[in-house]
């Protein structure tokens, strides 16, 4: 049985967001609905939606704002509705990371088009992605390089951004032992101010996220020298 595709309605006037509520679930999609952009972004970051509507001038956090924190953590196709439609306020929606806007008012069958019409944008991204994808193996662990996604025995392990290019560093140089001064130099560049003691500190994070419990870890230690991932 397909999923229905999951929308979050983000829209403080209570009459429109009914109403875009009700149209959505008669075209079969499962919806949510917050009414500021404080909630909105909470359920945004903590629930997985296939496509987010957001109005611009909302309680709390406005659509601009929510845009600038969301778009770091998640890659959710945005359709601002705005009643703003200046070509400056459109931009900006655009630059922050929104995917489309849709001015009000606006029927209803031109938002339904434009989902559509997103949501077909977005499977060809994936299906380009998956076609693409660079991998580094070791064991079962996996990474897709270009969706920066590490896998184990086939489930996906979420890393910050420093555990990934931790990893990534030593996946790709294995039977290497790189240094502290190194995996520092690498991961975080030359120019950052930050004791090398930070490398045992997120090597300690990595290993709680990919390693199985009671078992040999997959990156060891080389005392007084770094750490290696070996065949």
């Amino acid at each position: 049985m397909t999923r229905k595709q999951r929308i979050l309605i983000i829209e403080d006037e209570k009459n429109l967001s009914r109403f875009v509520e009700l149209e959505l679930q008669h075209e079969g999609y499962e919806t949510g609905v917050c009414y500021d952009g404080r909630s909105g972004l909470q359920s945004a970051l903590d629930e997985d939606w296939d496509a987010i509507l957001l109005d611009l001038m909302l309680p709390e956090l406005n659509g601009l704002e929510f845009v600038r924190r969301f778009r770091p953590m998640k890659d959710t196709p945005i359709i601002i509705m705005t009643a703003r439609d200046s070509v400056m306020d459109r931009v900006s929606g655009l630059d922050q990371g929104a995917d489309d806007y849709v001015v009000k008012p606006f029927a209803i069958e031109e938002l339904l088009a434009r989902l559509r019409a997103l949501f077909r944008r977005v499977d060809i991204d994936k299906d380009v992605r998956k076609r693409k994808q660079t991998k580094v193996e070791y064991r079962d662990l996996v990474i897709e390089k270009e969706n920066r996604t590490v896998k184990r025995a086939g489930e996906v392990i979420a890393l910050t951004k420093r555990e990934y290019e931790l990893l990534l560093m030593l996946m790709e140089n294995i039977n290497v032992v790189l240094s502290r001064e190194v995996l520092l130099n690498q991961v975080w560049g030359y120019k950052m101010e930050v004791e090398t003691n930070v490398i045992d500190v997120y090597i300690r994070y990595l290993r709680n996220k990919i390693d199985y419990p009671n078992q040999e870890s997959y990156i060891q230690t080389v005392r007084g020298t770094g750490y290696v991932m070996r065949q």
